[in-house]
């Protein structure tokens, strides 16, 4: 698969906890940053101080093979007890290329929970592109192995993803 496909990732699990509790971690954005390698902290931007569609938060971000860099997010969807989505944008050009161009989200993640039996089915997803992110530096420089490098980029979101959803079930049903 190719970037400018927009390749996305998927991981779901059954948290044995109600939709309520659940949602109560994955719309605080705090949480990721202390379940996720990648993402190191987060604030809300413009005076937010919890989920609301167009709000935005920062993030800052370290990758063993990229470095640091920060990245603005824009909550797009937000459906009580069912769906958190936000786009992520490079708004300091770390990875714009050069046309310069950082104005198209380079990711897109969302959770979705469904009611299922006594608890709750939770799925996240994470696309990539069509904006500029850090995989783009790599395939600049190695495009006969785009296909490869987005490959691998899916694995190590998918890897990542899977840990911090059971992380997140874990903290969830440790309210029990």
């Amino acid at each position: 698969m190719r970037y400018t496909d927009g390749p996305s990732v998927a991981c779901e699990l059954y948290v044995e906890a109600a939709p309520p509790q659940v949602w109560e971690l994955v719309t605080d954005i705090h949480l990721p940053a202390r379940l996720s390698p990648e993402l190191q902290r987060v604030e809300w931007l413009d005076g937010a101080d919890g989920p609301r569609l167009g709000a935005s938060f920062v993030g800052y971000n370290r990758h063993r093979q990229i470095g640091e860099w920060r990245t603005v997010c824009q909550v797009v969807e937000l459906e009580e007890q069912r769906r958190f989505g936000w786009t992520v944008l490079d708004v300091d050009g770390r990875f714009a290329g050069p046309d310069g161009n950082c104005t198209e989200p380079a990711a897109a993640w969302c959770f979705e929970l469904a009611p299922e039996t006594t608890g709750t089915r939770l799925r996240q997803t994470a696309r990539i592109g069509p904006g500029r992110s850090g995989i783009s530096l790599f395939i600049d420089q190695m495009p006969e192995r785009e296909e490869d490098l987005v490959a691998f980029r899916l694995d190590e979101l998918r890897t990542n993803m899977t840990a911090a959803l059971r992380s997140i079930r874990g903290l969830a049903e440790g309210d029990r």
